[in-house]
Order: C-alpha cells, then sequence, then structure tokens
C-alpha cells in the first residue's frame, strides 16, 4: 500500500478534477440533483476504490484502465457499496463516462485510453450487471 502522502497528493488531484468535473456538468445545463449524483458517484471511485482498496493506490489516470474497472464493477462495487443495485451500476458507468470524457477534454488522458475505457464499458457492462443482480437476489434484495 502506498504512503499516506501518496493518497493525499492523489486525493488532491482528484478533488480539483471533481471540482472541474461539477463545473462541467453545471454548464452543461444538468439539474443540481444529477450533478451531485455523478460527482459522488465519482468521488467514491476515485478517493474511495482508486485509493484505498488496491494494491497501491491509483490516480485517475489508471481508473480508466480495465483492471480498475472491472475489480469495482465486477467485484468491489457489488459487496462493499451498500447503496448499490442495477439502477446505481447503470448510474455509475454513465458517470465514469461523462467524467473522463471531460478527462479527455481536457487532455489528462488521451484518446486511445478513452476509447479502450468505453469499448470495456461496453463489454463488460451485462456482466457487471448481471452480477449485481444475482448478488442482490442471493440476498433476497
Amino acid at each position: 500500500m502506498g504512503s499516506n502522502n501518496d493518497v493525499e497528493k492523489i486525493h488532491e488531484e482528484n478533488n480539483l478534477a471533481l471540482a472541474r468535473f461539477q463545473e462541467h456538468l453545471v454548464n452543461k445545463g444538468l439539474k443540481p440533483k444529477t450533478i451531485k449524483n455523478h460527482v459522488d458517484n465519482m468521488y467514491t471511485y476515485l478517493n474511495v476504490y482508486l485509493t484505498r482498496y488496491e494494491d497501491m493506490p491509483s490516480d485517475l489516470r489508471e481508473g480508466c484502465l480495465y483492471s480498475r474497472l472491472d475489480g469495482y464493477f465486477g467485484d468491489w462495487f457489488i459487496r462493499k457499496a451498500m447503496w448499490s443495485s442495477v439502477a446505481e451500476t447503470k448510474s455509475t458507468l454513465a458517470s465514469v463516462k461523462k467524467f473522463y470524457a471531460l478527462m479527455l477534454e481536457e487532455g489528462v488522458i488521451d484518446e486511445d485510453d478513452y476509447c479502450e475505457m468505453c469499448e470495456v464499458i461496453l463489454d463488460c457492462k451485462q456482466d457487471w450487471l448481471d452480477s449485481m443482480w444475482a448478488y442482490d437476489h442471493m440476498l433476497g434484495i
């Protein structure tokens, strides 16, 4: 696990990106509740999962990698996020796509990484949703 200084530095960068994301969504004319939902979804992904539940803290650039996305949507989100559901999974996937589209626009990630992320989401989304559904029904939710 990385040092607390590593995590703090990543959180600072993430929080600046989240502030830009929020401003971007405001400028797009989204409703305050929708904006809050997208920002909260990304906060959990970036500042909780990527920095605390991987072998090493990951920055937001690594968040568009297959291994990070699959670890989150295929396992962590299902088991650890008490609010998780099929609908929340869909909502969070939309947040990830919007956030990383902005990161592409800002030059934080490159087009190849963004396109690969979109392909991963397209290829894996149904499996992640099926896993979420199965977990909910196993628990009798």
